[in-house]
C-alpha cells in the first residue's frame, strides 16, 4: 500500500490533546481546550492537488483525515487503552476508540470550512498538530455521515460529557495561550 500525503496542516497546536505515554493515553486538558475554542487551522495542499478542491467551497463542513505523526512507534503497537486517558473507564481495544495511538495513526475530524484560497483551506475545529500530514479531504454529507439509531456504550456518553465540560471551561493556562 502506498500512502502519499496531499498536504500539511498549519495549526497553533504543537502537541496532540490525547497523547500516548507509558503504555496508555494521556489527556492534555490545556491542549484540548485550545483545540476546542474554535481556533482556525489551515490545510495547505500540495500544488498537484489544487484541482481536487474545485467545488469544495460549496460545503459548510468537510472531513479531514490526517496522520498523527507525533505518536511514538510504541504507540502503534498498543492494543488497549483507557478511553480519553481516563483510568476510570474500561480498558478497551484501540479500534473501539478514537485514540490516535493505533497501528496506523490515522485521525479523522469533521470541521467547519471557513474559506478556500487557492491551495489553502481555512477550517475551524481541527484537532491536528502543526505539521501533520494530510491524507484526504471529503465533504461532510449528513445523510451519509450521521446515521440514526446509533448504539453507544455508557462510557462514551460519559466521556463525551466530560470533554464537553473541558471545552466549556478551559483552564487558565489555555486562556492565556489563546
Amino acid at each position: 500500500m502506498l500512502l502519499k500525503p496531499i498536504g500539511t496542516v498549519r495549526s497553533k497546536l504543537s502537541e496532540l490533546p490525547l497523547a500516548f505515554r507509558d503504555g496508555d493515553l494521556e489527556l492534555r486538558p490545556e491542549t484540548l481546550a485550545k483545540a476546542a475554542k474554535g481556533s482556525i487551522s489551515e490545510l495547505i495542499l500540495n500544488e498537484d492537488f489544487v484541482e481536487c478542491l474545485d467545488g469544495i467551497e460549496e460545503f459548510s463542513h468537510i472531513i479531514v483525515l490526517y496522520w498523527a505523526h507525533q505518536i511514538p512507534e510504541e504507540g502503534r503497537h498498543s492494543t488497549k487503552v483507557h478511553p480519553g486517558g481516563r483510568k476510570g473507564y474500561p480498558l478497551v481495544g484501540v479500534f473501539a476508540t478514537r485514540s490516535p495511538a493505533r497501528p496506523n495513526p490515522i485521525c479523522v475530524t469533521t470541521v467547519e470550512l471557513v474559506e478556500r484560497k487557492g491551495n489553502v483551506l481555512k477550517v475551524k475545529g481541527l484537532d491536528a498538530v502543526n505539521g501533520s500530514p494530510l491524507i484526504d479531504i471529503k465533504p461532510h454529507l449528513p445523510s451519509s455521515d450521521a446515521p440514526s439509531n446509533v448504539k453507544l456504550p455508557d462510557w462514551v456518553r460519559a466521556l463525551t460529557s466530560y470533554f464537553s465540560c473541558l471545552r466549556r471551561k478551559p483552564t487558565k493556562k489555555a486562556d492565556a495561550d489563546g
